[in-house]
This record gives structure tokens, C-alpha cells and sequence, in this order.
């Protein structure tokens, strides 16, 4: 039997990138946990070989669902896993906190204690964290490393404290392999249109397309950003669990041109080819508290591993939008949020 890893989430921006990492750069079978209903837009590209068993499996799994858990891990048996699977919009959680708080903080137990119970296996998990525990950082405290305190801003950052400790407690208690990323923003190609920079880039490509007028609707433009690509995002992930992984730890990881969400949209605004697009602020994209100071040391992970960014901001910005415009020359139809 080959290597096998497991991605819950594998139809997410991170974890389609991650599938196709995994499968250029490895010999690993990719076993994907995804709900029924969910999107299969990202991983369009992977259907075909799934269809043929070519190293690529679709199981079901729902982290709000015990039964599929287990269900999912005695059919993978995995060597890694990789959790990225989440409630993962901040401004949503807002609006739906005990949704949020069940599937990232129960979730994650849910699918711990299913592995831990599973005889007969003992993987390398990865439990994604996420920046947004840090919430509202003073600027003394930059550039953030991972003993700043917590000081979260949502709901949702509220459940990623609960699933970085979940984890951590897992490691400790019961002598399971997990890890713990706390990834800064990181965008690119299949980044979901409700994360700003997105929103943005969608916007850009229905306006060169004449679908809505020249405008742009944006939420809070002040807050501070270090960008990272998902592409440099998937491969931290990957050397995080082969590069003499130490359970319990936890890494901050980030990239390192830092700038406000003002400044991106100004940038993904210079390089359309439409030269009269305007910006007007729209009260409901704005959350009721915002993380505005989100600088990543990076040092920890970068001393452990090697890893360091490769992929300029530019061409993550310049990436993100062809891909909004390669989905509306498909005559793709899409809400303007």
C-alpha cells in the first residue's frame, strides 16, 4: 500500500491547490472529504481522474456528522492528514456564530477523536489554525510572532483559538501527530469571492466585461495586510509534515509584502485595462470589528523548515484576476458581493 493523505476541505481554494501539489510533487494517493452539496468548481480539473481512480478519491464527510468521520477515515486510512475544511469567512461568522463555533471547534474534535479511535493507524495531522486568532494586535506587537497574545475580532476567529487549542490538546493528552499552522492572508486563483481581494477582482472583470458599471464596492480599505500566494501556502503546508514535524508546535506563516486592502485594490485597479473604475465604501461589507494589523514573523517556521515565499504579490493579484476573467469569457454568471 502507497502513501495516502487525506484533505478535508479538498474543494476549497487551499485545498484544491493543495490536491494538485500533492500530485505533481509526490507519489501520494489524494483522498478528498467533501459534503454532497458541496462545489466541485475547484477541482473540476481532478473529476476525470477520479472517475478512474488514478490516485485522486472523492469520499463523503461532514465535520458536523461523527458518523461520516469515521465512515471517511476507515475508507482512506491516512499517513497525513491535512484539516483544512472550515467555517472560513470572518464576516460571516457574524452572522452565523453557532454554526461557525460548532464545525471549526467541534469539528475538529469530532475528527480528531475519530482518529484517534481508529486502530491500526497513526498520521501526521495538520490542523489549520488561521492569523485571524491574533484579532486586534497593537502596533508594538509587530510583526506578530507566535506568542502574542490572542485578542480575537469574530466569532470565527473566536473558533479558530478553538481549534488551535483543540489540536494542541490532542498533541499533549494523547499523543496524536498534530501540527498547527497560523496562515496569514493568502489569495490567488480559486479564491472565493467573499475574501476582499477577490470580491475585488471579480468586480474588475465584470466591469472590463460591461456587466455593472465602473465602480467597485468595498468594505474597510485601512487594514494592514501581508499577502501570501496559496501556491507558496500548500507547499508550507506539505514541508510542515515531512520536515521532522513536532507535535503540539504550532507556526505562524505568512508572506512578505505587507500593505493595506486600499493599496491591493489600487494595484488590481492599475493593471485593468479599464482606466475609469471608481471605489465607493458599502456599509454592509463592513464587519462590526476588524483584525487591521495582520504582519506574520515568519522566523519560527522559516528557521524549522527552509521554506520562504517565492511568488510576488504581483502575480498573485495579476493570477487572481485572469482566473475572474477566464470564468466570465465562459459566460459564467455571478452575484456582485
Amino acid at each position: 500500500m502507497g502513501t495516502k493523505a487525506l484533505i478535508t476541505g479538498i474543494t476549497g481554494m487551499v485545498g484544491s491547490h493543495l490536491a494538485d501539489f500533492l500530485l505533481e510533487k509526490t507519489d501520494w494517493d489524494i483522498y478528498g472529504m467533501c459534503r454532497w452539496r458541496s462545489p466541485l468548481d475547484n477541482v473540476q480539473h481532478l473529476l476525470d481522474r477520479a472517475n478512474k481512480k488514478d490516485r485522486v478519491h472523492f469520499i463523503y464527510g461532514d465535520l458536523n456528522d461523527y458518523v461520516s468521520l469515521v465512515n471517511a477515515i476507515e475508507e482512506s486510512k491516512p499517513d497525513y492528514v491535512f484539516h483544512l475544511a472550515a467555517q472560513s469567512y470572518p464576516k460571516t461568522s457574524f452572522t452565523s456564530p453557532i454554526h461557525t463555533l460548532d464545525t471549526n471547534i467541534l469539528g475538529t474534535e469530532r475528527l480528531l477523536e475519530a482518529l484517534r479511535r481508529r486502530q491500526g493507524i497513526d498520521p501526521i495531522i495538520h490542523v489549520c489554525s488561521s492569523s485571524e486568532v491574533f484579532g486586534r494586535v497593537p502596533k508594538e506587537r509587530l510583526p506578530i510572532n507566535e506568542d502574542c497574545p490572542f485578542h480575537p475580532a469574530s466569532p470565527y476567529a473566536i473558533s479558530k483559538i478553538g481549534t488551535d487549542l483543540v489540536g494542541r490538546f490532542h498533541a499533549e493528552a494523547y499523543g496524536q501527530k498534530v501540527v498547527i499552522t497560523r496562515m496569514f492572508t493568502h489569495s490567488g486563483p480559486r479564491r472565493g469571492d467573499v475574501f476582499a481581494e477577490s470580491t475585488f477582482a471579480k468586480q474588475i472583470a465584470m466591469i472590463e466585461q460591461g456587466l455593472i458599471p465602473p465602480v467597485v464596492k468595498t468594505g474597510n480599505l485601512e487594514s494592514l495586510r501581508t499577502w501570501s500566494d496559496v501556491r507558496d501556502a500548500v507547499r508550507a503546508y506539505y514541508i510542515l509534515v515531512t520536515v521532522n514535524p513536532i507535535p503540539g508546535e504550532s507556526y505562524n506563516i505568512g508572506g512578505t509584502y505587507s500593505c493595506t486592502v486600499g493599496d491591493m485594490l489600487n494595484y488590481l485597479i492599475s493593471i485593468s485595462e479599464r482606466k475609469d473604475i471608481k471605489v465607493e465604501t458599502e456599509e454592509e461589507r463592513l464587519r462590526p470589528l476588524d483584525a487591521d494589523l495582520q504582519v506574520p514573523d515568519t522566523t519560527k517556521f522559516r528557521n524549522h523548515t527552509g521554506w520562504k515565499p517565492e511568488i510576488p504579490f504581483e502575480k498573485t493579484m495579476q493570477d487572481l484576476l485572469d482566473y475572474w476573467r477566464d470564468k466570465l469569457e465562459k459566460g459564467k454568471v455571478f452575484l456582485v458581493r
